[in-house]
């Protein structure tokens, strides 16, 4: 189609009106007497003074705080939140709330909250990254607006969320709020974090922590399904140092408070501590890629790969003797594929591994026990991370797979004192409750209650595999002989006598698999090095395992 246009126009000015009729029509039009190109072409850009001057506002804002802000992220060896933002995105596809805050007093561009969707190998994230140079990344009015917003539209998007976060808490700065306001409004503070607790389950969240947090918003990154800390600079506390020397008189610092290792060793809120940023965005865009966009949807899976290690080798590492130990990892690299193998808490709680890798390309979470470590013997913390992981994996789908080789949950006062029976109740409860295809492979001891927490055939795993090298007993039998023949053992003066007699008793009390197969206690009695190519198989078949609804309203087992 052409036109023609009446009055005074330049050339500039005719050929906008053109563009503008041929965008409102969705066709190509020529003006009239126009040799040029058809208007498919918008090569040349019409920008007024007023779109100029908003462009030239939006690159301002995006140049973050003022001088200082930046000084100070340099002094802390920090990225500029842009830099750090070019790490973790392949692409930012748009951002909101660019403007928010503008009116403030202060100068806090963006609010000193960026939020917005970004593309991570082909996939969409809401993501929201504290900027430190804005007020030290403090959270202001507009920024509680932009985290609210942020997570209620990733879950109607059914994308996950990403969290970069760099901030020291609420701002406090006089006059931020209205003196009626407080922390504690409907659609204040306290929405974000329940928005992340209603939202948990639904789509996957991811924490980075970059700084020192603080209070309130120290919550943020503990309601992440999983969290990266940064050494060095990252840190998160219910109070400050300064803080908590006033009101208890301790004396201490932000890394002795709640640094990277207090986290990832003592208190389990750490899922990765790594060097770097460069690292810290590896770490996650690898975490997201074993998590599906939502709960409902699937699984992204890759090429599959031959394990890094020969699977068919997988006997020769388990060693005969119950007691003796070895890295459960020489089982892992076996079976997983090549390079996917990520560990989640290795620091706390290292007698249980927790993490993902694939099979045949496939996603997989491990639970595995670890007899490098007290044998495998599963204490209070152990079990309160796998019962978290375990939890985790069924809320995404990721089907789980179990390599029990543990003597039971510890004995003694102080895991008692520990609540190693309050939460071991967590850790079966979670594999019984756990509906993704779930798989028990007995490698070595299975004693006691610990095969009930490693999905043990009562616990109704779509499978319970036995190696050659299993043995499954209410306990071993060192513990069974000196429980059953105490009296008869102190009765015997000679030791050579007394050492003969507690092995003979040894021998009648070990269990023998192949006896326990034939009574189908086990599914299979699997070769060894067959255990790979048996999972793949079951992997596969289980694809479209269906779940099952209890009638009731949830368990009162709070995790």
């Amino acid at each position: 189609m052409k036109i023609d246009i009446d009055g005074d126009f330049d050339e500039r000015t005719a050929r906008a009106i053109v563009t503008a009729i041929s965008q409102h029509f969705g066709e190509p039009i020529e003006l009239k007497g126009d040799e040029s190109s058809p208007t498919e072409s918008f090569d040349e850009a019409v920008i007024t003074e007023r779109e100029e001057a908003i462009r030239d506002e939006i690159e301002e804002i995006m140049s973050g705080g003022p001088e200082r802000g930046h000084e100070k992220i340099e002094e802390l060896g920090k990225l500029f939140v842009r830099e750090r933002m070019d790490l973790v995105f392949d692409d930012v596809t748009f951002e909101n709330g660019t403007f928010a805050g503008l009116d403030n007093d202060d100068w806090t561009p963006a609010d000193g909250l960026i939020t917005g969707v970004a593309e991570i190998d082909g996939r969409d994230v809401y993501f929201s990254a504290n900027d430190y140079t804005v007020k030290a990344g403090s959270i202001g009015n507009q920024g509680i607006e932009k985290q609210v917003r942020l997570s209620e539209r990733a879950v109607d998007a059914r994308s996950p969320i990403i969290r970069l976060i760099d901030s020291t808490g609420a701002r406090l700065t006089p006059g931020e709020r209205d003196e009626t306001e407080s922390h504690a409004d409907r659609y204040t503070g306290g929405k974000s974090f329940f928005n992340q607790c209603i939202h948990s389950g639904q789509v996957p969240q991811i924490g980075i922590l970059y700084g020192p947090n603080i209070a309130g918003s120290a919550y943020t990154p503990v309601f992440c399904d999983f969290l990266i800390m940064v050494e060095g600079t990252s840190g998160m506390a219910i109070a400050s140092p300064r803080i908590v020397e006033e009101m208890t008189g301790e004396q201490t610092d932000m890394q002795a408070l709640g640094g990277p290792e207090v986290h990832a060793k003592h208190s389990g809120s750490a899922d990765l501590v790594v060097p770097d940023e460069e690292t810290a965005a590896e770490k996650a865009r690898q975490l997201l890629s074993y998590l599906p966009d939502d709960h409902s949807d699937s699984l992204p899976t890759r090429p599959s790969k031959p394990p890094s290690l020969n699977p068919k080798s997988l006997d020769s590492v388990i060693p005969d003797q119950p007691n003796e130990a070895y890295d459960v990892n020489q089982v892992i690299n076996r079976v997983v594929d090549d390079g996917s193998w990520l560990e989640l808490k290795p620091d706390f709680a290292p007698e249980i591994v927790t993490g993902f890798g694939r099979i045949d390309g496939s996603p997989v979470g491990v639970v595995a026990n670890q007899p490098d470590h007290v044998s495998g013997a599963i204490f209070p913390d152990s079990a309160n991370k796998a019962a978290g992981f375990i939890w985790k994996c069924d809320a995404f789908g990721i089907p789980l797979v179990y390599l029990c080789d543990t003597p039971g949950f510890m004995i003694g006062s102080q895991v008692e004192k520990d609540g190693v029976l309050q939460k071991g109740r967590k850790f079966i409860y979670a594999t019984s409750n756990a509906q993704v295809p779930k798989f028990c492979v007995i490698t070595r001891k299975a004693y006691g209650a610990g095969i009930y927490a490693m999905a043990g055939p009562a616990f109704e795993p779509d499978a319970t595999l036995a190696l050659p090298s299993a043995e499954l007993a209410v306990m071993g039998p060192d513990a069974a002989v000196r429980a059953v023949f105490a009296r008869q053992i102190d009765e015997i003066d000679d030791p050579a006598e007394r050492e003969a007699f507690i092995e003979e008793k040894k021998q009648q009390y070990r269990k023998d698999i192949r006896k326990q197969a034939s009574n189908m206690q086990v599914d299979e009695l699997v070769p060894a090095g067959d255990l790979r190519e048996q999972l793949v198989g079951r992997l596969n078949a289980l694809d479209n395992k269906q779940r099952t609804e209890y009638d009731r309203k949830h368990g009162t087992v709070l995790f």
